[in-house]
Parts: structure tokens; sequence; C-alpha cells
């Protein structure tokens, strides 16, 4: 009798494809994945934000960072000082940032106004990705990214402000093409990798290793010549970071984070261009940011409805034992935000107000975390979503809704951000470099971006001596005196080799100057001395 053979047991099927629904067609080297909220909402926010900031003109200092671009494009290893026809060596503008995009601009033509409009996009999608790569840090909840998207663009205050390194959405309008941006989206990045290797508890895998730890401090150091005040807030963060979530402290692990800083440390002061050690000691701003402290209340009491969030995990992170608070790392980054905002007032160093912006992150990012917590919710979680829900919408109708609503849209006269008129009527008349004297608010501020130089800079800078701006600042409002004599004037048009006058329409033209054009917007007039 024939013998039958058995054919053996059934081929394994992969479990990927017995997970399959009936029908269901597997996708070559995966399963596929709808999207999820994270990137479907922070895509739609990139794309309404963007075309929110390139709807409006460049304003405020944008004519500054314009200037750094055309300064860099005329010449990258040694710009000129970024508004004035002086030597730039020392400047703190000429950062990594800059400098890139001044090859950028001398690779493609792009002027400085150009280059300023297209950093945008790029330095929002910067600041996206590592607000989502942080929170992924704090927790794994999806809608976690999204709700901190929208605490840190709503929640500020029922005041209109237009500060740089606020990421209000009024601000974005403004800011987004500015340095400030694109280094508190590397300090986010930042803080995603030291909170990564510090939850990793300093072992060599996969967030450990020397280079790895290295590397997080480049990306420190970077952001500290990019943008210096942001990076204050930055270190504030990673100390926090560090000393919440680390928990071994052996050789290894102290060496690492060591190196972190040493990295960090090499990479700031081997910069060419400026020496970022010197700015510590520098109070040359700091009378400008006395109206942070002023204004703290209208531009920032929506932010507190992130406390009661702080407080909770403070709870959580204490468990009954109140010096384990620290071990929840927004709530040390807060105090130590708090304290360095308080250190600045104390001691008339206002500059370091600029962390404020920064310093409004941990209460929105926990507000954000508490609420994306699965269902069911308890009272104290509904009051507090509630709470957070009616000032999204209170500071939306009352500072941010300009932003994206254009004013043919708007249904009752939200407050619109700036509108500054363009002065490239009077910039094909002058010459790249050549000084002009101008007495308008807003061409001092946009004049020098487009190539030419100021008498006077506007901003202190490290590269131009504090006594020399003020000379230069008192010959030009002596020049502007209409008592001042034409002999007066001739010398001090002389002292700084001044071809052009930009008058308002209200400023006597001088009698030794001829009318060259005049804008139909403005009234201003630009007019040649003829010397």
């Amino acid at each position: 009798m024939p013998q039958i053979s058995h054919p053996g047991p059934p081929p394994r099927v992969p479990s990927r494809i017995r997970r399959l629904r009936p029908g269901a067609i597997p996708a070559l080297g995966g399963r596929v994945r709808p999207p999820g909220p994270c990137l479907v909402l922070g895509v739609l926010f990139w794309l309404v934000m963007t075309l929110a900031y390139w709807r409006l003109p460049l304003c405020c200092d944008a004519g500054q960072h314009a200037a750094v671009v055309e300064r860099l494009k005329a010449d990258l290893l040694h710009p000129a000082h970024p508004m004035a026809d002086l030597p730039g060596a020392g400047s703190p503008y000429y950062s990594p940032y800059s400098v890139t995009q001044g090859a950028l601009a001398r690779l493609t033509g792009l002027s400085g106004w150009e280059t300023v409009k297209l950093a945008g996009p790029v330095n929002l999608a910067v600041l996206l990705t590592g607000i989502g790569r942080f929170v992924r840090t704090l927790t794994p909840r999806p809608w976690a990214p999204v709700l901190a998207v929208l605490s840190m663009t709503l929640l500020w205050g029922t005041e209109r402000v237009l500060w740089s390194g606020y990421l209000g959405l009024m601000s974005m309008t403004v800011i987004l093409g500015y340095p400030s941006v694109f280094a508190t989206g590397l300090a986010f990045w930042a803080w995603a990798l030291t909170g990564a290797r510090a939850r990793a508890g300093g072992s060599p895998s996969p967030y450990g290793g020397w280079w790895g730890y290295a590397g997080t401090g480049a990306l420190y150091g970077l952001v500290l010549l990019v943008h210096p005040i942001t990076a204050v807030a930055a270190a504030t963060g990673a100390v926090a970071i560090v000393a919440a979530w680390q928990r071994r402290w052996r050789w290894p692990v102290a060496g690492r984070w060591a190196v972190t800083g040493a990295a960090a440390l090499a990479v700031a002061v081997s910069w060419p261009y400026y020496d970022v050690l010197s700015l510590p000691g520098n109070t040359g701003v700091d009378a400008l940011h006395r109206a942070l402290y002023e204004r703290m209340a209208d531009h920032f009491w929506l932010a507190l409805l992130g406390v009661p969030a702080l407080w909770v995990r403070a709870r959580r992170a204490a468990g009954g034992h109140w010096w384990r608070a620290g071990r929840d790392p927004l709530v040390l980054m807060f105090a130590l935000d708090c304290l360095v905002v308080a250190y600045g007032w104390i001691s008339g160093q206002y500059t370091y107000g600029r962390i404020l912006g920064l310093t409004a992150v941990p209460p929105h990012f926990a507000l954000a975390v508490e609420l994306a917590a699965p269902r069911p919710w308890g009272w104290a979680r509904r009051l507090l979503g509630a709470a957070a829900a009616a000032g999204a919408c209170v500071g939306f109708l009352t500072a941010q809704a300009g932003a994206v609503v254009p004013r043919s849209l708007d249904p009752v006269g939200f407050e619109q951000p700036p509108r500054w008129p363009s002065y490239g009527w009077a910039a094909r008349h002058i010459g790249p470099g050549e000084v002009v004297i101008a007495d308008g608010y807003e061409a001092t501020h946009a004049i020098a971006g487009y190539g030419p130089n100021l008498a006077a800079p506007l901003w202190p800078d490290p590269a131009l001596d504090e006594r020399e701006r003020a000379r230069r600042l008192a010959d030009v409002r002596a020049y502007l005196d209409p008592a001042s004599t034409r002999a007066a004037r001739s010398a001090v048009a002389e002292r700084y080799d001044v071809r052009w006058l930009l008058l308002t329409r209200w400023r006597k033209v001088p009698e030794e100057a001829v009318v060259v054009d005049w804008s139909r917007r403005t009234g201003e007039v630009l007019a040649r001395l003829g010397r």
C-alpha cells in the first residue's frame, strides 16, 4: 500500500498580518498609521501662521536684522557695523544664525529684507518640532503638544505685546523672522535631548554615550551664540531637568554631564565674530527693558492659569514630602526662571526680564499635560479645563485675534499688527553704505535694512563704544534742531560723511539740501546734501 506523506504543520503567519482586519492589505515595511493630532494640527498651525506672517510688511526690529544680513552679504568675513559706517568686529549680531543668512544672501542674491522674511517659516518649523519633542519627554499623551502650542500662543495677557521672545499669536506675526525664535526652538530641542538622557539614568544606550552628551552641549552653545538672553532661560531649564530627573550621580554620569557643559562653553568661546563672555557685564540695553517689568501684569496674567497645574505636579512629585517637589522639571524650571527675573528687577539689569517669554513655558506646558490626561476627569480637572478655555477665549478676543483675522474679515474691529511703510522708494536713490540722517521712528528703524548707514545707531552694541554712540546721537539732534545754523549742520555732515536726509513731513528741509523724492503714503521727504 502506498504511504501517504504528511505535509507537517502549516506555515507560521507573521503576527502583524494576523492582526489585520479581514480584507485589509498589509503595507510593505510595516503597518500604516494615520497621522496623529500633533502632526495634522501642527502643519495646519504652521500654514496659518506663515500666511499671517507673510501678509504683513516687516516692521520693528526687522530692519536691524535685515541690516545685519546686508553687511554680511557685502563682506562675510569682516562685516561692518550693522547700522553705522564703522567696523563691526565684536558685534553679537554676527552669530552663526546671521552668518548663515548672509552666506545664503550672497549665494542667491536675496536682499536682507527677503532673507528675514523667508526665515520666518523655517524658524516656526524649528519651534514647533522642538515643542513637540520636548512635550513628548514630559508625557506620551498625543494631544499634549497641541494643547501646549495653544496655551503658549493664547494664554498671555489682555494687552498686545510685540517683544522678541514672546510667542503669542500677535507677537509671532512680527518676530517669526528674528533670531530669538530660532534660538527658542533650539532650546526646546536641547531640553528634549537633556530630558531623554536624564531619564535614561546615565546609561550609555540609547541616550548616553559621550558624543551624544557633547552634541547636546554644542546645541546649548549654539543657543548662546544665536540669542544670549534666550540661553539664560535654556540654561535654567537644563539645570531643572537634570536636577529633577537624574537620579544616579556616579562618576560616568557626572562626567557625561560635565562634557555637556564643556562642549557648550567650547562652542561659545570658539566663535570668531564676537566674545560671548563679554556680554554679561554689558548694561547698555537695560534701560530699554524696564518696561517689561512695569507692564508685566497686563502681558502675563492669563499665564497664571497654569500655576494650579504646576501645583498639582509639585504635590504629585513630592508624594507627601514637600522637599521632593523639585523632582518635577517644570516646577523647578518655573522657580529658577522666577529667581532670574527677580534678580533682574532687584539688580537693575532689566535685560534679564527678556526671559519672561520662556518663564511662561512651565505653566503653559503643565496645563497642557494635565488637560491631555485621558478621561474620566474629576471636578478639579474639569474646573481647570473650563478656566483654561475661558482664558484662551479672552486672550484671543482681546489681544491675539488680529494676528490671524484679516481686517477685511474682521466683524468687531480687533487690534491689528502694525503695518509699517516700505522705504524702498528712498533706498533706490541711496547707494549701499552711504550715510543718512533720519528723524522718523519708522525710518530710523528700517532704512539701514536696505543697505544705507545711519549717522547714529539706534541700539547699543558692544562693537561701538557707548560714549561714541551718545556723541553721535547728540550731533544728530543738534543737526535736526530748527535753531541750528548752516555752519553747524555742515560740520556734522562732514564729520560723519552724511549724504542724505530722510525727513518727516513736518520737518523743514535745510537750504543746502535738494529734494529728490517723497513718499505718497507718509509724506516723508528724501533730500540729498549738495556737497
